[in-house]
């Protein structure tokens, strides 16, 4: 019997160690959004949360070199977890499955992976959150420019549109956040947008990796993140920032070491429930979810953390998810200008039949 989502689930869905293949596709939907809206807003509070400790906001790069060794370690667990499921024995006797995608790529990764995770923490530092989640929601317009560039992807009038609307509400947006924060500063608008551009390049160098050489998301989630712990931390050393973020960070160890293990467990957590959700309702509907998640968190920001709050961030946020809403739509329905024209010439003739005395502008 067909399930509420129109098609059987998957035969297997995999989130660490469990398998929900065994149950309805609507119960994994509904287990997956659980997941996200739980641990993306727990990751949410805590980022923010730990940026609130006096002194901390020029150490967003430590906190990503401490996030990234915890990822390590999240992805070392899991790679075990697959070796032991597909080879059986102990669980530490067990060999992690081979490594699908070249070494080269995975450098490329690494350094794309440390500049939006680095620039993201960092640009805490001199943005509201609720302004770096805007930027966040806007990844199609870099994504929409990578995929013209390196995929060679085309693409219809409608995401077009919804990355146009994006812009607008991003805009202003961001025009509201500089009239109504003291501590506004453009190099966090910097940050986050260079954190934007790194993303975009992630998903279409991934996409592309991933599609060719059938790699797990746990391989490519444990070489990006492993490696781009190297590099940041070989940076720090050579820059003298990793013995002053160290030494702060001793001092509260619980607001930065002890969150920032919460912050990275929600986060990696949240990967997982996030492509589970693709593969089992969809990109449209993951895309869909997420995005319903980031506007809980924002309303939660203000809630939760005094800041001060203008009603242009409400018809700014309304713009970029408009824009949203239409990239989701042209997922489904693959409009091209002619369509769209035709579309309004067959209303207005229907309109027209319907009042005959009436003339039409589009019949002059």
């Amino acid at each position: 019997m067909a399930e509420s989502f129109g098609t059987s689930p998957p035969k297997e869905l995999r989130i660490l160690c469990f398998d929900l293949g065994s149950f309805s596709r609507s119960t994994q939907f509904l287990l997956s959004c659980v997941g996200v809206f739980v641990l993306y807003i727990l990751y949410g509070y805590l980022q923010e949360l730990i940026f609130t400790v006096e002194g901390f906001k020029p150490y967003g790069w430590f906190l990503t070199l401490v996030q990234f060794g915890y990822y390590i370690c999240f992805g070392l667990v899991e790679r075990r977890l697959e070796g032991h499921r597909m080879s059986g024995g102990s669980f530490w006797g067990s060999k992690p499955v081979p490594r699908c995608i070249p070494i080269s790529t995975y450098l490329v990764l690494a350094a794309l992976t440390l500049g939006t995770m680095g620039l993201s923490n960092s640009s805490l530092g001199y943005l509201n959150y609720p302004t770096q989640v805007i930027f966040k929601c806007c990844k199609l317009i870099p994504v929409l420019v990578g995929s013209i560039l390196i995929q060679k992807k085309r693409y219809g009038v409608l995401d077009f549109a919804a990355a146009t609307c994006m812009c607008i509400g991003l805009a202003w947006f961001t025009l509201a956040d500089s009239q109504m924060t003291p501590n506004f500063n453009l190099l966090g608008v910097a940050m986050i947008s260079g954190a934007l551009l790194c993303d975009a390049a992630i998903g279409n160098v991934q996409e592309k990796a991933m599609r060719e050489h059938k790699a797990p998301s746990s391989e490519v989630v444990f070489y990006s993140y492993g490696l781009g712990f190297v590099y940041l931390f070989v940076i720090m050393l050579a820059t003298g920032h990793f013995f002053r973020g160290l030494a702060f960070c001793l001092e509260h160890p619980l607001q930065t070491f002890g969150y920032g293990f919460l912050f990275s467990l929600s986060g990696y957590l949240g990967i997982q429930f996030v492509l589970a959700l693709v593969r089992s309702s969809g990109a449209p509907i993951a895309a869909t979810v997420t995005t319903a998640r980031k506007a809980v968190t924002i309303a939660f920001s203000f809630i939760l953390f005094s800041k001060p709050f203008t009603m242009q961030y409400l018809w700014s946020g309304l713009i970029v998810v408009l824009g949203i809403y239409l990239n989701v739509y042209s997922k489904r329905n693959k409009l091209t200008l002619a369509d769209i024209w035709q579309r309004l010439v067959r209303f207005f003739s229907l309109k027209n039949a319907l009042s005959p005395g009436r003339k039409l502008l589009i019949d002059v």
